[in-house]
């Protein structure tokens, strides 16, 4: 009798222990269903921004990277391709141009996504196709970046532009380092400059070498790629060289690019290349052999018809040999 009466304060104290645990628990949740009502009822008041102070202080999510809290439903929809929602959305009124906080709208969303119809639906209800983010970052970018030839397609049909004058985000060039062949082929058949050098990056042929993207550094040598262009004055060459790839080394050459070419340090392209391998034993065997006949007749008329025109030679009334000749097919 002694011992069942001693055991009851231990077992008074545990259940103690358990109230108090649910307690917490409940106080907890009843905290962040608060906040989430909150945090909504700035959502649909239009102030998104006090809705990510409030997740970014009660969640630990930093504002720059933006909260779930600074995404509207419409955003929701076109990131997980729910066209249906993101119709009824914008059915009822909401702004198909709506903006984060860090000025990402729905077509960015969608873009990333690689939904094509739900870009398509905030297209065909006015979206701004060139919008830019705090970073530069265009729905286009967005495509290429993600690899969406039929989003890139589509934003070109209603007026994307391809290329700017600043140094924004290039989605040719992210395009050509990501390794993403069929938007490099979409966007060179909308007629951009694909020697397109900046600064920071170089060329897009430069920076598909440094990334050893070979399907589009033959997408861009075949659209007429300057191939001795790169970054200041290092070459697409060079970049081939320190990375050790016979097989763009020798399609490099094979387009005429220069082996005596040298860098700001007055490197030529078998200096950078690791001593020894494959790449420097091609580049001296080059070096020692001088470039064909058949060659240099190839390249030198490429060069007469000019990269703007070079899209016409299956058109020339030439044999089907002499025209495969000239297209390096």
């Amino acid at each position: 009798m002694t011992v069942i009466e001693e055991s009851r304060p231990f077992a008074q104290q545990l259940s103690n222990v358990y109230f108090t645990i649910l307690s917490l628990f409940c106080f907890k949740l009843f905290v962040k269903i608060s906040l989430a009502i909150l945090s909504h009822f700035y959502i649909v008041k239009g102030n998104r921004k006090e809705a990510a102070r409030i997740a970014a202080e009660f969640y630990g999510v930093p504002q720059g990277q933006g909260s779930w809290a600074d995404r509207s439903p419409l955003h929701e929809a076109a990131s997980q391709g729910r066209l249906l929602s993101l119709k009824t959305l914008l059915s009822q009124g909401y702004n198909v141009d709506t903006l984060t906080i860090d000025q990402v709208t729905p077509l960015h969303e969608a873009c990333l996504g690689d939904h094509v119809g739900c870009a398509r639906i905030l297209l065909e209800a006015g979206a701004n196709v060139n919008a830019t983010t705090i970073d530069g970052v265009t729905p286009l970018f967005n495509a290429c970046s993600r690899g969406s030839a039929a989003c890139a397609e589509l934003l070109l049909e209603y007026g994307a532009k391809a290329q700017w004058e600043s140094c924004l985000p290039s989605p040719t060039h992210e395009a050509a380092s990501r390794g993403h062949s069929e938007c490099l082929e979409v966007l060179i058949s909308w007629g951009i400059d694909v020697d397109q050098d900046l600064p920071h990056l170089g060329t897009p042929l430069y920076v598909a070498c440094v990334s050893q993207q070979i399907h589009c550094i033959r997408k861009l040598l075949y659209a007429g790629a300057n191939v001795q262009k790169g970054k200041h004055l290092e070459t697409p060459l060079h970049a081939a060289a320190q990375h050790s790839s016979t097989e763009i080394v020798n399609l490099l050459l094979e387009f005429g690019a220069d082996i005596n070419a040298k860098n700001t340090d007055f490197e030529r392209p078998v200096d950078l290349a690791a001593p020894s391998s494959l790449v420097e034993r091609l580049l001296l065997l080059h070096e020692a052999t001088p470039s064909s006949l058949c060659q240099l007749c190839r390249l030198c008329i490429r060069n007469y018809i000019g990269r703007a025109r070079l899209h016409l030679v299956p058109q020339l009334q030439l044999p089907t040999i002499l025209k495969n000749f000239l297209q390096y097919r």
